[in-house]
């Protein structure tokens, strides 16, 4: 048979399950998935020249990264282009791209020194979503921002966190389309401190002179992000799991936002899924890949991934969680690593759309949960590949791995001659 013959097989198959993979396809056509700028170039950024601080380390020295604006443009648009779906983009503030004498503080950006960034976002249909930078800056004193005891230092990332809620609305704005934008810092003890609860009422009031900078609740989504622990962090951080979940069920609109590498190694974030959706009505993810600690290797169609897929899934949630991907790996190519990750949960996402999550629910409501681990095993050799490649081919991608001819040829044409 050939694919479109295995394709009419594997929908006939489904079907017999109740689910209609050519709705499944045109579903997950219009899932918006966020794509990380901080791939292509390592996090660094092109506001400063430093190493990155902050809790956060890029391992590896694969040849070939973004050097300039244009040149991490031109690798986000070849990535891209081998991706199926819709896409998203995300910006670190570190990325502000400054005409000749015009550079400014992080405290002081505005919108347009990202002009060029939603110039790019329209040019692909995208909408922008949003970080401030709290990392690799002169400003971050004895390893804090916002929750420094020094008030001067406070206040500067505090105007930090403000310009970028601008930024942000301007986003919105000019492409149509919501801004997530995600609070994290890196602050935090390498030992045991002596005072756990006065960084994090200052970092609470941090928070809440940010937005107190009037903004559209309907076009900016804040977010407090957690971590468990950090690079030269490893005893305390002021963001724990337990303060931004807090945060943002106190504070109205703001949203929590998992990151499911910021957890301890036994902790899964597709568990906390469902609860969270319990309470709040929306809320935003990470997904990365920790290999025993928040490593942010590359997304892989992996357990986890596709438990996050299903529980977003299944709980009929894709309108209310913000999808993001965030991993950077600095040991192999970048356009690939791109690639991969978001092809990996594009699958994660059609695995989910293809379950009988209503069929099993019901098993699992009326106590057959004999059937219900029959039907679950069953499941793990459906034809979802068929799907895949049908899915693929409507997009105009390979679902193969031929696409990664495309990244060699990009590799010898453009990246080796950096």
């Amino acid at each position: 048979m050939n694919s479109r013959e295995r394709y009419e097989a594997a929908k006939e198959q489904y079907g017999r399950i109740g689910v209609d993979t050519e709705a499944v396809i045109e579903r997950l056509k219009n899932i918006p998935v966020s794509l990380h700028c901080w791939q292509g170039d390592d996090v660094k950024g092109f506001d400063q020249d430093g190493p990155l601080t902050g809790g956060i380390q890029t391992t590896g020295n694969y040849p070939g990264k973004a050097r300039t604006p244009q040149e991490l443009m031109d690798d986000m648009e070849k990535a891209m282009s081998l991706m199926p779906g819709k896409k998203k983009l995300n910006l670190h503030a570190s990325y502000a791209i400054f005409e000749p004498g015009e550079a400014v503080d992080r405290d002081r950006l505005e919108p347009k020194h990202f002009a060029k960034w939603v110039e790019f976002a329209k040019k692909h249909d995208m909408g922008i979503d949003f970080n401030p930078t709290f990392f690799s800056h002169e400003k971050v004193k004895d390893g804090l921002t916002l929750s420094s005891p020094d008030e001067e230092t406070r206040a500067f990332w505090i105007e930090h966190g403000k310009a970028c809620i601008r930024i942000s609305e301007y986003f919105a704005k000019e492409t149509g389309v919501p801004c997530v934008m995600n609070i994290w810092t890196g602050d935090g003890y390498k030992d045991i401190p002596a005072d756990r609860m006065g960084p994090r009422l200052r970092y609470k009031d941090s928070i809440e002179q940010i937005l107190s900078q009037p903004y559209d609740k309907k076009l900016v989504k804040p977010c407090v992000e957690s971590k468990v622990f950090g690079i030269g962090v490893e005893s305390y951080t002021v963001g724990s799991a337990e303060f931004t979940l807090s945060f943002a069920a106190t504070h109205d609109g703001v949203l929590p936002l998992m990151d499911n590498g910021h957890y301890h190694p036994t902790e899964v974030v597709s568990d906390k899924i469902p609860a969270l959706l319990c309470f709040f009505p929306e809320i935003a993810l990470h997904v990365t890949r920790p290999v025993r600690w928040d490593s942010d290797h590359v997304v892989l169609f992996d357990d986890e991934t596709k438990e996050i897929a299903k529980e977003i899934v299944r709980n009929d949630a894709l309108e209310r969680v913000y999808i993001a991907l965030d991993y950077f790996d600095a040991s192999i190519n970048r356009i690939s690593a791109w690639a991969v990750g978001f092809r990996s949960l594009q699958k994660a996402l059609l695995s989910a759309l293809c379950t009988p999550s209503a069929m099993l629910k019901a098993l699992q409501d009326e106590n057959r949960l004999t059937e219900l681990m029959v039907m679950q095993e069953e499941l793990k050799l459906y034809p979802l590949g068929d799907v895949w490649e049908e899915y693929c081919r409507r997009c105009g991608v390979a679902a193969d791995q031929s696409w990664f001819d495309e990244v060699k040829k990009y590799e010898k044409e453009v990246l080796a001659l950096r």
